[in-house]
């Protein structure tokens, strides 16, 4: 009996198989990342044409079979035209994508993962937060719904809540002044920056776009990710080097 199942997703990347179909690389909310194979995708009337595209969003009918899922019914809810039309937006958008792709696996339920990369695809065709801003508070939510985040609500050195003024990339997270002194790897940062850090870490994701930040606290957000995601991602991303 064959296995049929309806699952919401995201098509992460879409890959060249044979003469007309695509291998597929979905996120779905059910079965965390799967693999599906569209046959005749790449036939110019094929029902899969639109649909078998990264960045589609919908519902994917599929059925399973011994290694992959073959895709046999396709609902496709969102296509993220807006972001198809702009450049600097495409970039990011497969960045989410390929950051997506990195920390899912595959039969472990995704709920979480696939609405954050939803809400920050939706973000970024808001032209009132500025592109990079959607991009710092996408890695800091990622890092946190995989539990790898630093630690920026007590200072890692004595656990105090109060006066937080530093960020250690070698104690992974905030120090107070005191223990800052006996820290030669960490850097200061401005008091609106830790609020930012701890407002994204807590947010739900339905409130984590409704913001803006100085310049000034967006590049320290820039310094602590860039520092914190070097020392604990052993992957490079091959979109990361389009971005502005």
């Amino acid at each position: 009996m064959v296995n049929q199942l309806t699952l919401t997703g995201m098509v992460l990347s879409a890959t060249p198989v044979n003469e007309y179909d695509k291998r597929l690389v979905i996120l779905t909310k059910e079965r965390g990342k799967i693999t599906a194979f569209a046959k005749g995708a790449r036939r110019p009337h094929s029902q899969y044409v639109a649909g078998s595209r990264p960045l589609s969003f919908g519902e994917f009918t599929v059925y399973e079979g011994r290694t992959a899922y073959n895709l046999i019914g396709i609902n496709i809810k969102n296509y993220f035209e807006e972001i198809a039309a702009d450049i600097d937006n495409v970039y990011y958008g497969f960045y989410f994508l390929e950051m997506a792709d990195y920390y899912s696996s595959e039969n472990i339920e995704a709920t979480q993962l696939l609405n954050l990369l939803y809400v920050s695809l939706k973000a970024l065709m808001n032209p009132a937060i500025p592109n990079e801003l959607i991009r710092r508070i996408y890695e800091l939510k990622i890092l946190t719904i995989n539990g790898e985040y630093p630690e920026v609500f007590n200072c890692v050195g004595c656990g105090s809540k109060e006066k937080l003024k530093y960020f250690s990339s070698k104690s992974d997270g905030a120090l107070c002044e005191e223990c800052a002194s006996v820290d030669s790897d960490c850097i200061e940062l401005n008091t609106s920056t830790f609020y930012t850090m701890q407002y994204i870490v807590s947010a739900t994701l339905d409130k984590l776009y409704n913001f803006n930040v100085s310049e000034e606290v967006l590049g320290e957000l820039r310094m602590v990710l860039v520092r914190f995601m070097k020392k604990h991602i052993d992957k490079e991303f091959k979109s990361e080097e389009l971005l502005i």
